[in-house]
């Protein structure tokens, strides 16, 4: 059992996602960017080993623009021995990696160019990590999408478009249950029609499910993954107490966690921190679970 957090590290001085507008792209300012974002990703992860976070989901945002059709650039080639030497890295000290598109990535949209630019940022994300030499216990996460008013039609859309997607994403890709529109049993449907393995997320799972008991939907969901997948993923949260319901906790809720620890035995979870003092609630649940014998440190 890992527990990690995504993206940004408050605690030592540097940006691993910095971008810069589309109207001000040159090849010059693409590779200063992503030299400085590889960079700092470098000192998080060597930070996150020295302090037992080994879970990391790594920012969408390292290569800006990577595909847009602006960008031509040869990105892996240039930073090869850079992504070499960060998958060396992670592997030697036991980290797990994933990546977490934007919003806007929607392999079940009605329209076809929504479709295409989706499957090309999708094919960005497996390019990150098959540069790290990452085997594909590396995923990359992603919900459904819309209903767009039928959301049998939309749950069916999706798993053909998946069916279609190079072997190089498929292989990374993991489906997870949202907020308000695809349950858990919602991503088992389409697991059983793609393979594809689901990652159960637990705040959303409190705020849209179809009347499954936790411990149940963790159980069916890990049974998703395979032996080469890796450890089943989790994500975590708790509701911000001041705050519409569905909005994620500022920092963790120690006595929220623990119970999660204990509901969630005997099953052996990475879990991903979903809350938005990133590594200093990762700091604090590592010392939640470091009695716990699944946890790996």
């Amino acid at each position: 059992m890992r527990i990690g957090y995504p993206c940004i590290n408050r605690s030592i001085g540097c940006s691993a996602n910095k971008t810069f507008r589309l109207a001000s792209y040159s090849e010059e300012r693409l590779i200063s960017t992503v030299a400085e974002n590889l960079a700092c990703l470098k000192r998080i992860l060597l930070w996150n080993a020295e302090h037992d976070i080994l879970f990391f989901r790594i920012t969408s945002d390292l290569v800006p623009f990577a595909s847009h059709p602006v960008c031509t650039f040869r990105w892996q080639e240039h930073f090869n021995n850079e992504f070499a030497e960060i998958g060396e890295f992670i592997t030697k000290s036991g980290i797990r990696i994933s990546m977490h598109p934007d919003q806007f990535i929607v392999l079940n949209a009605p329209n076809k160019g929504v479709v295409d630019r989706s499957i090309a940022e999708l094919a960005y994300h497996a390019g990150v990590l098959d540069a790290m030499g990452l085997d594909r216990t590396a995923k990359i996460q992603l919900h459904i999408g819309g209903v767009y008013g039928d959301k049998e039609a939309s749950l069916v859309r999706f798993a053909r478009t998946c069916e279609q997607l190079d072997p190089a994403i498929l292989r990374r890709l993991v489906i997870e249950n949202d907020d308000n529109r695809f349950t858990a049993p919602d991503c088992l449907s389409v697991h059983e029609q793609t393979g594809i393995p689901v990652l159960f997320d637990v705040f959303h799972h409190a705020c849209n499910n179809a009347g499954e008991a936790m411990e149940d939907a963790l159980q069916l969901t890990g049974n998703t993954w395979k032996k080469s997948d890796g450890v089943p993923m989790v994500d975590y949260s708790s509701q911000h107490p001041g705050k519409r319901p569905g909005s994620h906790a500022d920092h963790i809720d120690p006595e929220d966690f623990s119970a999660f620890l204990q509901h969630s035995r005997p099953f052996d979870r990475d879990i991903m921190l979903e809350i938005k003092d990133k590594e200093s609630s990762a700091l604090r649940a590592c010392d939640l679970a470091r009695n716990d014998s699944r946890f790996c440190h």
